[in-house]
Order: structure tokens, then sequence, then C-alpha cells
């Protein structure tokens, strides 16, 4: 029976469904007997009543589209630039050794640390926070760049030289792309959660957004409408991962072959 349940679509999310359950439950009982100090631990079923709260009081809107703002930048600027980096260190001996040491240097230091100059070249804005989101996504997809593109096989090259496919622009495009596509795309998605615990982490130092938002909270012990912006950035989450699944799965539907 288990096995059924654990091969079957419908079987795994009745599976799923159960978990959550089960999760809410041990949450709820642990609400009651106050297994943390009093107030710290909101009641779950609460939440639905706090998300009208918040969404009636005009703050839910602005707070995700703020937070989406900075977001996307941060995302697309550090996707960009991992890629590129990753891409041309990898292909390029020299310039893999003109920046291996700087890359051990610089990988070390946690996004966060750069908060400090963020807000002294940026200021509490947009551009500050998605200095500090691009750093962290950053790295996520110069690392998963650099392996894909390093791991191609070498025989690819040879065959497309002896089809007359010669230069370094042609190769990337007819070889190196296509046989790191995979690895590429796994960083990107790997990227996308990144940048989400980078982003409110930047904004509880002051930018406007969820994360905010959720400072403020706390700060008066309002801990419910702490956990509707955690179920909200979770939402958001699980959408953009899936809209890009979609993507990827139809960039690389040749795999199915």
């Amino acid at each position: 029976m288990l096995q059924l349940l654990t091969r079957s679509r419908w079987g795994r999310a009745f599976l799923g469904l159960l978990g959550v359950i089960g999760f809410v439950l041990v949450w709820k009982y642990a609400q009651a007997s106050n297994w943390a100090p009093s107030g710290t631990i909101p009641d779950p079923f609460i939440l639905p009543q706090a998300l009208a709260d918040e969404w009636t009081s005009g703050r839910l809107l602005p707070a995700i589209t703020s937070s989406l703002i900075h977001y996307g930048w941060g995302l697309a600027i550090g996707t960009f630039l991992g890629f590129l980096i990753g891409a041309l260190a990898a292909s390029s001996a020299l310039i893999d050794a003109l920046h291996a040491w700087l890359a051990r240097i610089l990988r070390p230091i946690p996004p966060l640390a750069w908060v400090v100059f963020a807000i002294a070249w940026f200021q509490v804005s947009h551009a500050g926070a998605a200095f500090v989101i691009a750093i962290g996504v950053f790295w996520v997809n110069y690392f998963a760049t650099y392996s894909a593109v390093s791991n191609v096989d070498s025989r690819f090259y040879e065959l497309a030289r002896s089809f007359g496919q010669n230069g370094y622009f042609r190769q990337a495009l007819q070889v190196t792309l296509p046989g790191a596509a995979v690895g590429i795309f796994s960083g990107i998605r790997t990227g996308i959660g990144q940048a989400w615990m980078t982003l409110i982490a930047a904004e509880l130092l002051g930018v406007p957004g969820m994360g905010q938002e959720m400072n403020s909270a706390a700060g008066v012990g309002a801990y419910e409408v702490v956990v509707v912006y955690m179920l909200i950035i979770s939402l958001v989450y699980t959408l953009s991962d899936t809209l890009f699944g979609l993507i990827e799965k139809r960039v690389l539907k040749w795999r199915q072959f």
C-alpha cells in the first residue's frame, strides 16, 4: 500500500498533505503548550485573519512590489555576471589564472558583509539591496557555470573542428553552451532561491519590502504577521521556481530524445 502511494502522483500529493497537516498540529501543540516564551509562537489558525489584516491595511502589496524590484535587479545582474565570468574563466586559461586567487579571497565573504558598503555607496535604496543580492547570486552562478563549462567533453570540440566549426565564439555557441546548458540552468535555478535568502536579510537593515515588514512586526510582538510574510515569500519562490522549471524544460527539451 505504501509503495503504491509513494509511486503514484496523487499518492505522493496525499502523503505531502498529511505531512503538512502533521506539521501544523505539532505547531499548534507547541503554541498551546508554551514550548517557547509566551506569545513567541503564533497560533497557526489565526494566520488567515492576519493575512486579511495585512491586505486591508494596505501594507501587503507595496511590500511585495518593493521586494520584487530589488529582487529582480539583483537576480538578473548576479546571474548574468556569474555566468559571463564563470564561462570566460573556464574557457580561458589566462583569465582563469588571473582571477583564481581573487576568487578565493572574495568567495568566503558573505553577501551581508557588503551591506555596510551598499549603504555607503547607494544609501538605503533598491540599488543597495540589489547590490547585496547580486553578490550572493553571482557566486552560485559563477561556480555552476565554471564547473559545467569545464566538464564539456573535449571530444565535442574535436568533432566540431572536423566539421569546420573553428573560432572561439563559434565553438562557444555550437559546443560549449549546449554542452554546459544543464549545469548552467541548475545554477540559475539555485540562484533564484539564494536571492530570496539574501534579500530578506538585506531588508532587515531598512530597505523597504517584506523583510522590513517582518522586522517591524517582530518589534511589536506580532509574530503571526512575520509568519504571513514568510509564507508569502515561500509562495512567490514556488511560483518563480515553477515558471523557471517550465522554461528550463522547454529550452532543454532535447534531453528527452
